[in-house]
């Protein structure tokens, strides 16, 4: 009796770990969505560190004090934000700007495509509704923006102290964890900064390709769209999904027949040779990660933590790879 007993409890004992570790890893994520508010801005900066941590290398051997190779890590992070947000705040300006005007090209043509059916007064009328419903939520108010200023402020800190302090301390973390595995640390690193400067020029060249070839059709603000693509190619799937969609919806406010369907032909097609040909030339093996675990990655990260969450998915989804993949060399 007693051994019939021992192994109808082994099956129990087999699942208990199982039972463990799910739960620990609903704590752990019910964990990083509660700090949120800190853990995003930390990972990007020092995500920002790891990608600067090469250049910072460069300046320490050239005879650079290491507090100053931080520093000028420091101040190049700002200035390619600074360079963001001088690009990009004219094309929200625009983007808040044409909203409205946007909804009613999109309700002119809702209403134009379903005249035929019954009903339409009622379609008419809900669409103008829910435009200017969507319009007062899209656009924060004063009361919002300076509700968020604090919180943003703190963010934007916690970001440039992890930043500042990595360069300044990475070398002393990765000594403490031995040879070997600072080794493999530091190949990480590069191949997140290799990742990341590379695709930073493939987004460029796309976004410039883009704005080129709309002007070309006469697309207005073509240069508003290869910002745009610049910035959310960065977000692999999910981003150029919204360009595509983006220029869809452009294409049917503009233009008529199968003019339609040029500007997002243009933007598929430029975004199929980065994707088939510029990427996997420049950037290499360093993402040679399997396509569902990239969009697993990234969609989980703009779920946990928003936009920043799908920025930092894809270099902490490199660093890591890139570590596993120099395990067995070292081992």
């Amino acid at each position: 009796m007693a051994e019939q007993s021992t192994a109808s409890l082994q099956p129990l004992g087999r699942l208990v770990p199982v039972c463990l570790v799910i739960l620990a890893g609903v704590a752990g994520i019910a964990a990083l969505d509660a700090a949120r508010t800190v853990l995003a801005p930390l990972v990007l900066g020092l995500m920002l560190g790891i990608v600067l941590s090469p250049a910072a290398r460069i300046l320490e051997r050239a005879g650079v004090p290491r507090w100053a190779s931080a520093l000028a890590g420091l101040l190049i992070a700002a200035a390619l934000v600074l360079t963001l947000v001088v690009f990009f705040g004219p094309v929200l300006g625009y983007m808040i700007q044409t909203y409205p005007q946007l909804i009613e090209d999109l309700r002119s043509w809702v209403v134009y495509m379903t005249q035929s059916l019954r009903g339409i007064e009622n379609i008419e009328g809900h669409i103008a509704g829910s435009g200017d419903e969507a319009m007062e939520e899209a656009v924060p108010t004063v009361v919002d923006a300076l509700w968020m200023a604090p919180n943003l402020l703190a963010q934007m800190l916690i970001a440039v102290g992890a930043l500042f302090f990595w360069l300044l301390t990475r070398d002393d973390v990765y000594d403490r964890a031995g040879a070997a595995r600072a080794r493999r640390l530091r190949a990480a690193d590069r191949a997140v900064s290799h990742y990341f400067v590379m695709i930073t020029v493939i987004n460029a060249c796309l976004g410039a390709a883009l704005a080129f070839g709309l002007s070309l059709i006469g697309v207005s603000n073509p240069m508003v769209w290869g910002i745009a693509a610049f910035v959310l190619n960065f977000v692999l799937y999910l981003g150029p999904t919204m360009v595509l969609v983006g220029l869809l919806i452009a294409g049917i406010t503009q233009f008529h027949g199968a003019m339609v369907l040029v500007p997002p032909a243009i933007f598929l097609t430029l975004n199929m040779i980065e994707a088939q040909f510029a990427t996997p030339t420049f950037v290499g093996q360093q993402i040679a990660v399997n396509p569902l675990i990239v969009f697993v990655a990234i969609v989980f990260g703009l779920w946990l933590w928003g936009p920043v969450g799908g920025i930092v998915a894809l270099p902490v989804l490199v660093w890591v790879h890139a570590l596993i993949r120099s395990a067995p060399a070292d081992g």
